[in-house]
């Protein structure tokens, strides 16, 4: 794997960082409630089966490959972003299509 390249201000923000010249300005509260969501966020205790093509498995696959994660993380991570509003249908807001 190759080094990243970093542009000039992405090295400078760097720099800073690992000199400590940051504080985090989040209180104690914050920071747990922060760590419980996110804790929350990936527990994972309900298991699903679903049929899916044979094509959309191979691209799920090829794609979990790509990022270098297990593609049942991947379908997982995408079923996250939708429900909390990360995704967005983009068919929905095209003129003419049906809505449900």
């Amino acid at each position: 794997m190759g080094k990243t390249r970093l542009d000039k201000e992405e090295q400078e923000l760097l720099e800073a960082y690992e000199a400590g010249e940051f504080e985090s300005d989040l209180d104690e509260e914050r920071r747990e409630y922060l760590a419980r969501t996110a804790e929350e966020s990936f527990k994972k205790d309900k298991r699903i089966n679903i049929r899916i093509s044979s094509r959309d498995l191979e691209a799920l696959q090829r794609r979990a490959l790509e990022e270098g994660i297990p593609y049942q993380s991947l379908v997982s991570s995408v079923l996250h972003k939708y429900v909390s509003g990360g995704l967005k249908d983009i068919a929905a807001d095209k003129p003419g299509q049906r809505t449900r």
